[in-house]
């Protein structure tokens, strides 16, 4: 194993709770360096996440904070564990941005997502086909085996919906997006089928936002947010042109109440059947 991963979300949490801890006990860089026998610099880059810091030097850490609670302590050897732990979405790490398999780490930690799509149906729940439409249309210069290894990444992720303990899955989409002929009227139609059948798993939620609806809580666009297991706190995800933002603390409770609002003017259970339905029967 290399002695330096790149920086991950998981690493700069736990160098944020590293930091937060010599703080609290007034203790300096250079004192906790004294401790794991590193110097003052390099203890600045594990709390910044640049270097991931390794279990032993997590539980030097809590020594030397004086941190004795056995919960703190098994939460905090969590985190240094995960660092280093390796996923399959590693073997993809050298294809795709850093943000977005901190996306899919996030997606492995959660007990649930709540997710709103105002443009595309939303990347768990695409039929192969679609993905590949969405994804070339992105990025007409993509080689066709880039796009395929995107294409096995996004189909990889959908495993976590039928996992034997899956992921809870609640998507807010776009009436929209959905009327948004996406790959051609084969494609789209099989995409609406596959969305019905989705609807009826028992972990599985999706609801339809009308246009009818209007102007509604999030006009700037689309977001996911994480239930994450313990020791995480609950996360926000919005994509950008440009890159991932992850949020957490107030920002991530701020679009949980965003998705709530949302959720009380969308359509659900029934209507959403027969909208879909309609839909597809329309590209036939």
């Amino acid at each position: 194993m290399p002695n330096e991963l790149a920086s991950t979300l998981r690493a700069q949490w736990l160098g944020q709770q590293l930091r937060e801890m010599r703080e609290a006990a007034r203790l300096t860089l250079r004192d906790v360096g004294e401790c794991l026998n590193r110097n003052a610099s390099t203890v600045s880059r594990i709390e910044s996440g640049m270097l991931p810091a390794r279990v032993p030097e997590v539980l030097a850490y809590l020594d030397v904070c004086g941190i004795d609670d056995p919960k703190r302590r098994d939460d905090l050897k969590t985190m240094a564990q995960d660092v280093w732990q390796k996923g399959w979405w590693d073997g993809f790490s050298a294809n795709v941005a850093a943000s977005l398999i901190d996306w899919i780490w996030l997606e492995s930690r959660a007990t649930a997502i709540d997710s709103f799509q105002d443009s595309v149906i939303p990347g768990l729940l695409q039929t192969r086909e679609y993905a590949e439409a969405v994804i070339r249309a992105a990025d007409q210069h993509l080689p066709d085996d880039q796009l395929q290894r995107f294409v096995e990444l996004r189909m990889n992720r959908q495993q976590r919906l039928s996992h034997p303990e899956p992921i809870r899955l609640s998507a807010i989409i776009d009436e929209g997006a959905l009327r948004r002929t996406v790959g051609g009227s084969e494609v789209m139609r099989a995409q609406l089928a596959h969305l019905r059948s989705l609807a009826g798993w028992p972990n599985v939620e999706i609801m339809i936002l009308p246009l009818a609806a209007g102007a509604h809580a999030s006009p700037n666009g689309a977001f996911d947010v994480f239930r994450m297991r313990r020791p995480y706190p609950p996360a926000g995800c919005i994509s950008t042109v440009v890159g991932t933002v992850v949020v957490e603390g107030e920002k991530a409770d701020s679009l949980h109440q965003r998705y709530d609002r949302l959720r009380r003017a969308a359509l659900r259970n029934g209507a959403v059947q027969r909208i879909l339905f309609d839909l597809e029967a329309r590209l036939e």
